[in-house]
């Protein structure tokens, strides 16, 4: 074996062992620190409440127990039958609740997948071949970015029509900048690093590299961004189906749409936006806190 090849595979297994190191350590400070345990916990209290949503509610969303009892003049709230009153249409918010964490939290989850899988794709392409490619690519990247997001969410999903799958799309749109750029900076940083250079003067494949070392000691900073960028697609959804560009129809338990349902009782009924739209904020801080804390534990001058 030449000194030069020598050199790469020490120096490649001191990069691997560094970054094994630091999320050893992230990992650590993670599993001790009361808000990230907080974070997880509101993370883990409403995906586990969206698993078991059929055996925690006490109706179906789309039955109206109260029927008989709401009048245009009187909704009632809480009480000990209904724990969270009922809508204007007699069902039971709380059940509806319940199962808006399942549709709210999966219009965030598909939207952040899809937003993600097309940001890391334009990342990769611009962070590996660099050149004309990566100008072209940016400039696309920089005249999204110019935009505001709520605008051109609001557009796609006006264009595409009214459904949970229009939101999910218009917000994916919106991300697809933000993975793209951030990937990109992570991979451009990664590529002058020592084992790249020693990889690369061996005559190790471009392809070996970019995907082998270059993308996975990259993918810290998109984690820790996927985190928050979470907490802000739940929002988002919910603001579009509050703009009333979700699903068209008003028996889907669906937390933005629930509060677009009922901006016509507010004065005589606040229950019925209370609910939803604490479970809104109560979901959004718990991905905040946790990416947050992910995001000071994956950064190196946070370590002791």
């Amino acid at each position: 074996m030449s000194l030069a090849q020598v050199e790469a595979t020490t120096e490649s297994a001191k990069v691997s062992e560094e970054g094994g190191s630091l999320r050893r350590d992230a990992w650590r400070r993670l599993r001790r620190d009361p808000v990230a345990l907080v974070g997880f916990g509101i993370i883990a209290f409403f995906v586990l409440v969206a698993i078991f949503a059929p055996w925690i509610a006490q109706y179906d969303p789309a039955d109206r127990p109260g029927a008989g009892i709401v009048t245009p003049t009187n909704i009632p709230g809480p009480s000990a039958e209904f724990w969270f009153g009922l809508d204007e249409l007699g069902r039971d918010e709380f059940s509806r609740v319940v199962f808006g964490a399942r549709t709210s939290l999966l219009v965030g989850v598909v939207a952040l997948l899809l937003g993600m899988a097309g940001g890391l794709l334009l990342g990769i392409l611009a962070g590996a071949f660099g050149g004309k490619v990566d100008t072209v690519i940016m400039r696309v990247v920089d005249v999204m970015l110019s935009i505001p997001g709520l605008l051109m969410a609001i557009a796609i999903a006006a264009l595409l029509g009214r459904s949970l799958l229009s939101v999910m799309i218009a917000i994916a749109v919106i991300n697809i900048p933000i993975f793209a750029r951030l990937l990109r900076g992570q991979m451009l940083a990664q590529r002058g690093s020592d084992y790249v250079l020693a990889a690369t003067s061996l005559g190790v494949r471009k392809r070996s590299i970019v995907l082998g070392h270059v993308l996975p000691n990259s993918m810290s900073p998109v984690i820790v961004q996927a985190t928050l960028t979470l907490a802000t697609a739940i929002i988002e959804a919910a603001g579009l189906s509050f703009l009333g560009l979700g699903s068209p129809d008003p028996r889907v338990p669906e937390w933005g749409l629930m509060l677009a349902n009922t901006q016509r009782y507010l004065a005589s009924a606040p229950h019925l936006a209370f609910f939803p739209g604490v479970a809104i904020v109560i979901a959004a801080l718990g991905f905040t806190l946790l990416g947050e804390r992910l995001r000071e534990a994956l950064d190196p001058k946070y370590r002791r």
